[in-house]
């Protein structure tokens, strides 16, 4: 494949290395680097290339001739990824995002910046995915489906028709939830859930079948403050 893209990786813990593998084996991308910030940063070299400190990533690799992909799981519920997105825009970068060749998207769909789209994933006619959005294995998107920015949904969760799934949550492995279901901002919904009717509260925490909401919040459970102001 021809490489005609430069990029730099933003983090290199497992799933900077998962990003590492996909960029490099299925798109135009030639990854050039991995950035940590300076105080996380334990290692100069990563699959033969090299870490460098954040702090000096738009000196040494600069927006100009560089994308960027902010490769941090939900840590924090989402926060820290969405934190180093929005100052890797502040510098200027492009962001990347990484679509399967193993995915099915409909040529309709909206797809964000930063988003990463595992194999066997489906996103269906009109649907929506925000920026700042990680979909691993097997996760179906249905007509219509709005995925806020900085979502993250674990392997195979299926969100059915005309859903809304709040900005900053985390849906689970195998959970489910059907047509026409609105979760709100920062929703923890737990692996295997299912959900039938809308759970727009925000910040709840929900396992089970029918789901159910447990007294700790996703605030409590990441621990992290409760943020103002509406979802989008």
């Amino acid at each position: 494949m021809d490489k005609r893209k430069r990029l730099v990786i933003v983090g290199a813990g497992e799933f900077g290395e998962i990003a590492y593998e996909y960029f490099t084996m299925d798109s135009e991308y030639e990854v050039v680097a991995f950035a940590v910030e300076r105080k996380y940063r334990d290692r100069d070299e990563l699959s033969g290339l090299p870490v460098v400190d954040f702090e000096d990533m738009g000196r040494l690799y600069p927006p100009a001739g560089h994308e960027a992909f902010v490769a941090v799981t939900y840590v924090k519920l989402n926060r820290v990824r969405r934190r180093l997105f929005e100052e890797c825009k502040r510098q200027g970068y492009s962001c990347a995002s990484y679509i399967s060749p193993r995915a099915f998207v409909w040529h309709n769909a909206k797809i964000g910046e930063n988003v990463f789209v595992f194999e066997n994933c489906t996103i269906q006619h009109h649907a929506e995915v925000g920026d700042n959005v990680v979909l691993w294995s097997g996760c179906c998107i249905s007509h219509r489906t709005i995925i806020e920015n900085d979502c993250w949904l674990a392997p195979h969760s299926v969100v059915s028709g005309f859903c809304t799934i709040g900005k900053g949550s985390f849906i689970g492995t195998n959970a489910a939830l059907g047509d026409n279901v609105t979760l709100g901002r920062d929703t923890v919904f737990g692996a295997a859930a299912v959900a039938i009717k809308s759970l727009p509260d925000i910040g709840g925490v929900y396992v089970g079948c029918p789901a159910r909401r447990m007294a700790r919040t996703a605030y409590q459970q990441f621990g992290v403050a409760e943020e103002q102001g509406s979802s989008g």
